[in-house]
């Protein structure tokens, strides 16, 4: 049984990735940091679905945590999806952001992609077999007011991407984004009214977390072995 990395997974898009891929076939591994008891709720899940799951909590900023935790897990075997979901975001215009809310966002994202992603990657090579999909957003295609540190942690993103996609072809690891707009939660509630939605997605509506899931577990199958180094948008025609 292929095994699954879900960094992020106690969020709400991460919890959907986890727990399509679990439905694949997948032994999916949720990790956390601050939200162990979200991450062990969707293992709870996964399990009564009939699935493998287990939770694991690191800092994915922390290089040497991150190392740990996942030489522990490699002790298990390799892990052959690697989904890079943890992120966040402080927003704010640029002229009055604080240093913190630049390197705390850009950290999460790039240094979380590195700790994470290296030490993982021989393993998986030697399998010749492996998926990485690093979550980006639609910030990092077109940029957003406000939002110049998240746009620019997703941006660097896809770089990786591209770069990591062409070291690891001939090894049958193939590497994308894929970049959500607006998604159905709490938050989105909250930040945009129905009429916002419609003014700003030519599909009038937000997406859903099971409809980014879809598109994850896809590449993350046999059948997109020849998709790589690709940055795909789920955002209902927004960019």
């Amino acid at each position: 049984m292929r095994r699954a990395l879900v960094t992020g997974g106690s969020g709400g898009i991460g919890a959907a990735i986890a727990r399509q891929l679990a439905r694949d076939g997948l032994k999916v591994i949720v990790h956390a940091n601050r939200h162990r008891e979200l991450a062990e709720a969707t293992v709870a899940a996964i399990v009564a679905e009939g699935g493998h799951a287990e939770v694991v909590v690191f800092d994915v900023c922390d290089s040497a945590q991150s190392r740990t935790q996942l030489q522990r897990l490699l002790e298990g075997g390799p892990v052959q999806v690697l989904v890079n979901n943890a992120g966040i975001h402080d927003d704010a215009p640029l002229a009055g952001m604080r240093p913190e809310q630049w390197h705390r966002v850009v950290d999460v994202a790039l240094d979380g992609f590195y700790n994470v992603t290296q030490p993982l990657l021989l393993p998986m090579l030697t399998t010749r077999w492996g998926r990485i999909v690093s979550m980006s957003s639609v910030a990092g295609v077109t940029g957003n007011r406000g939002q110049a540190n998240y746009a620019a942690a997703k941006a660097g993103l896809h770089g990786a991407t591209r770069a990591l996609a062409r070291e690891v072809a001939s090894r049958g690891v193939t590497v994308n984004a894929v970049a959500p707009g607006i998604i159905e939660s709490p938050m989105t509630a909250q930040l945009f009214t129905d009429e916002q939605i419609a003014a700003l997605v030519p599909m009038k509506r937000a997406g859903t977390a099971e409809e980014v899931a879809s598109l994850v577990s896809f590449l993350a199958s046999d059948g997109a072995g020849y998709i790589s180094g690709q940055v795909i948008g789920v955002n209902g025609g927004m960019a």
